[in-house]
């Protein structure tokens, strides 16, 4: 009798423990399919938290989900049993302050985790969203994938979750499985560059939350050095604050038997990345403009990814020639024509001949619409050798309204061929101004 309720005693522990774990599970069927968008090589898709749906970013990068923006969605959401902790990130900043939160309940789909840990961040500073364009209200990584096998198809734009006990992998001859390796629950590759015509050995984080194509951390005992011909530049934004470094190409990278040539390669200066080179084998990290290039099975619980080379694989690797840097700043007010509204020929909605010249014209409406503003400048660039100020608001490009395009159809066009002359009007503190230049080939 003694023995037995032992027994169910410890059967009831090894219960608890697990339940209060947490973990999601497919609440319907043994796989499926969520859609994403595809923002600056970045997985943007929705993420129910307690009830309210929120955008994430999928951030192979990060260990708990992290809340950004917190403060513009306090009303709306409730997060529970929250204590005040500090994090550390890339960036030259001081760590952040954040509240834990225990025992919350995540829905992807209809996998769902009723005792998720999250972070969430005051600083209205770390915010994806003015980078992107759009509404980003946090990170989740490790805590989605451990649970599932996850095929991320970035030609198609969805991801499929599956439970591991029902997938089964489809016959593949031009797949390749690579082993992950982990350290703080983040996975690393294992990879070769060619650096200035040397073959190096390195261990890459895959990070799929961020949208460069490779970083590597300066390694001169092992000639991981930045190429001669570089530029210095604005990298990103960390945990920690903002990161500069050099951006330059290198000859190629190699994953298994894939090998990508001339690819763009970003060297962030050691004092942003103290905190990321605590895994002293880490070379650097692989992420979304190199990522999006392969269609991705991730297994975490096994140590495995499997990759498939999809359309975008041969796109060649741009970078942007204008030197500027944009975010999204709130909205302005614009007086547009309503094209709604029937004009007779003297510009009147009235059809009476006799009161054309009596009555003003209702053929304008006022419309807020998205306000794109330089913040980061690269010295010397074009752009700045033009005139352009930070803090100049866009009004006009090439002609054509900047508000008709989206933020990332704007930055589009600083990616274009060298020599393309770019006429934008901006606001300067209330006065319209005009300024053109070219786009310079640096590397």
């Amino acid at each position: 009798m003694i023995k037995r309720k032992i027994f169910c005693f410890v059967l009831l522990v090894f219960s608890l423990n697990i339940f209060a774990q947490g973990q999601f599970v497919l609440q319907k069927g043994k796989s499926e399919k969520i859609n994403f968008k595809l923002i600056n090589n970045l997985i943007v898709f929705p993420v129910e938290i307690n009830g309210v749906e929120l955008s994430f970013l999928l951030d192979t990068g990060v260990s708990k989900p992290i809340i950004f923006n917190f403060l513009n969605i306090t009303e709306a959401l409730q997060i529970n049993q929250a204590e005040k902790i500090y994090l550390r990130g890339l960036g030259e900043g001081e760590p952040v302050e954040a509240l834990k939160s225990s025992n919350n309940i995540f829905r992807i789909g209809n996998a769902i985790n009723i005792q998720q840990d999250l972070y969430a961040i005051f600083d209205p500073n770390l915010n994806f969203a003015p980078r992107l364009g759009v509404p980003i209200h946090g990170i989740i990584g490790y805590d989605f994938f451990k649970d599932f096998i996850v095929e991320i198809n970035y030609s198609k734009h969805f991801i499929r979750i599956n439970t591991h006990g029902s997938y089964k992998p489809k016959k593949c001859r031009s797949c390749k499985t690579l082993n992950l390796d982990f350290f703080n629950n983040k996975p690393y590759v294992a990879s070769e560059i060619q650096l200035e015509g040397v073959r190096i050995p390195v261990k890459l984080l895959i990070d799929s939350g961020g949208s460069d194509a490779l970083w590597l951390f300066e390694d001169k005992p092992r000639d991981i050095m930045v190429p001669e011909k570089s530029y210095h530049d604005f990298l990103g934004r960390g945990l920690s604050g903002k990161v500069y470094g050099r951006r330059a190409k290198i000859d190629a990278v190699t994953v298994s038997d894939f090998k990508l040539k001339n690819v763009n390669v970003a060297f962030p200066d050691s004092t942003a990345i103290t905190f990321a080179r605590k895994f002293k084998e880490r070379s650097g990290s692989i992420s979304g403009e190199i990522l999006k290039r392969f269609n991705l099975v991730i297994d975490y619980r096994n140590s495995k990814v499997t990759l498939k080379r999809n359309r975008f694989f041969s796109q060649p690797f741009y970078y942007n020639k204008s030197g500027i840097e944009l975010e999204h700043d709130g909205v302005r007010v614009i007086k547009e024509q309503n094209k709604d509204v029937r004009m007779n020929d003297f510009g009147s909605e009235n059809t009476s001949v006799a009161q054309h010249s009596m009555i003003l014209s209702s053929s304008y409406r006022y419309s807020l619409a998205p306000s794109f503003t330089i913040v980061e400048l690269r010295k010397d660039s074009p752009a700045e050798r033009s005139g352009l100020k930070l803090g100049d608001v866009i009004l006009n490009i090439n002609g054509r309204h900047a508000h008709e395009y989206s933020m990332q159809q704007v930055i589009q066009m600083f990616y274009g061929e060298t020599g393309k002359r770019i006429k934008l009007l901006v606001d300067r503190a209330g006065v319209q101004m005009r300024f053109d230049f070219r786009l310079e080939d640096l590397l």
